[in-house]
């Protein structure tokens, strides 16, 4: 389904020329997932709340709204009922595409009219307004409510509570979709309430197959381009797609550079790598610094898990205040080049107590 270009309001994980996950309805990997959602709807065993985790770009919110549709559609109009697949030309996969389907709420991060930036988090005013759903009689013939959460990690603490009351004591037929980057981090008490379902980073080929099908307005790179990009992403789409700009992939290989030495990088590079990501127009470069400083941290966290928590304190300490430090930046506009200074100051501190 092509994606309906131009865009009236941004939201959280847009690309360009890309269709967002609700606009796609091809799902490339995750198989077993999938197996699991129609093995409960047609057991009529589905459990109310879905935690779906996974890395960032990997198909979760495509998976979540390709269960949507399957659960808003009439099974009568459906040529595979017991399946998820909804032909991209029935009704409800075109109302699912324009979030137009009464049975259906997203609760996702979008610009606001006249703003010029998106929100930070999720408020729990949007939160409470987008549940409203769950009060009104359900329409169709005995559909379910769907909510999709994309992501869990952009509601604020007022909002997660007030999804936490919600999955508590759910109404009849609705069904909660969690889309998570980093389900360890959400309430104990939001994942002891959903059945929780990991995804994994897709294969490189896998990569390479979905944005292969991306349609027009996307124009299509040289596959050794798009093979390359996918060999940096990490079974990551959206990485993989910002990695088709030479300018980004250059910055992932500076900073990979500089963190082969983590305990005493090259500062001169670091100094010339922070006037290079803090630039007019630079924050996707420095978009894909930070993440590929945090990719780092969290690679060095799993690789040592063996040595205990007091040996890992250090290094998860050091992802907190990189996080918080990268959010102060974004809300306050601050100079991102003694940020970044600061960035791999913490990497290299944390590495020193080791």
């Amino acid at each position: 389904m092509p994606p309906d270009f131009p865009r009236e309001a941004a939201e959280a994980g847009d690309l360009p020329d890309i269709p967002r996950p609700r606009e796609q309805n091809r799902l490339v990997g995750h198989e077993a997932a999938e197996s699991a959602f129609t093995e409960a709807l047609c057991s009529g065993r589905l459990h109310h709340a879905w935690l779906i985790g996974g890395p960032r770009g990997i198909g979760k919110a495509t998976l979540a709204y390709r269960v949507a549709r399957r659960l808003v559609a009439d099974p009568r109009t459906l040529p595979h009922p017991d399946s998820l697949d909804v032909p991209p030309e029935h009704p409800a996969a075109r109302q699912v595409a324009a979030l137009s389907h009464p049975n259906l709420v997203a609760l996702r991060r979008v610009q606001a009219p006249g703003a010029k930036t998106l929100p930070t988090k999720i408020s729990v005013d949007a939160a409470r307004k987008a549940l409203d759903l769950f009060g009104e009689t359900a329409g169709g013939e005995g559909g379910h409510r769907v909510c999709i959460v994309d992501s869990a990690e952009d509601l604020n603490a007022n909002s997660a509570n007030a999804l936490l009351k919600m999955i508590e004591e759910p109404p009849p037929r609705a069904l909660f979709l969690i889309v998570s980057h980093a389900p360890g981090r959400l309430l104990p008490t939001i994942r002891s309430r959903c059945r929780k379902l990991a995804l994994r980073p897709l294969e490189d080929e896998q990569v390479e197959a979905v944005i292969d099908s991306f349609p027009p307005p996307f124009v299509q790179p040289a596959a050794d381009d798009v093979a390359r990009a996918a060999a940096l992403g990490e079974g990551s789409v959206s990485r993989s797609v910002s990695f088709l700009d030479s300018a980004t992939a250059g910055v992932v290989r500076e900073v990979r550079m500089l963190l082969s030495n983590p305990h005493d990088p090259d500062w001169r590079r670091v100094l010339k790598l922070a006037d290079t990501v803090s630039g007019r127009d630079a924050d996707e470069l420095f978009g894909a610094a930070l993440d590929t400083l945090q990719r780092f941290l969290s690679s060095e966290i799993d690789r040592r898990k063996g040595e205990g928590a007091a040996q890992l304190l250090a290094l998860v300490e050091a992802a907190e205040r990189i996080g918080e430090k990268s959010r102060e930046a974004a809300v306050y506009n601050l100079d991102r080049r003694p940020l970044v200074l600061s960035l791999f100051g913490e990497v290299a501190g944390a590495l020193r107590h080791l």
